[in-house]
């Protein structure tokens, strides 16, 4: 099995996404950015948050380098910025992990 070396820019690359989808509007936004861009209000609709919130959460993933605007007129499209994070984020979607009861949920993993 060949091995991979991660370098300081693809460690810095996950734990971006690892942030990102930490938060379940971040992830809700990536995950609805697979089918294709969308406007932000129709992001906030979808995940039933504010504008405000959405316009947040769009900011950080911009930052993160995960999402890229695409000024149109007078309105801003989000996009995905990379064409790779969308098969990836599928991949993701068929992992299947095994939790510990109680893990996760309170304070004795330190995840929550």
């Amino acid at each position: 099995m060949p091995t991979a070396t991660a370098t300081v820019t693809h460690t810095a690359a996950l734990a971006r996404l690892g942030y990102a989808l930490s938060d379940a509007t971040r992830a809700g936004v990536l995950l609805a950015l697979r089918e294709g861009p969308a406007h932000p209000s129709d992001l906030a609709d979808t995940l039933g948050v504010s504008r405000q919130v959405m316009s947040n959460q769009l900011a950080c993933l911009r930052g993160c380098g995960l999402v890229e605007a695409m000024p149109e007129g007078r309105r801003t499209w989000y996009r995905l910025a990379d064409p790779h994070l969308a098969p990836a984020l599928d991949e993701l979607l068929q992992v299947v992990l095994l939790v510990e009861p109680g893990c996760c949920a309170g304070e004795e993993c330190g995840c929550a």
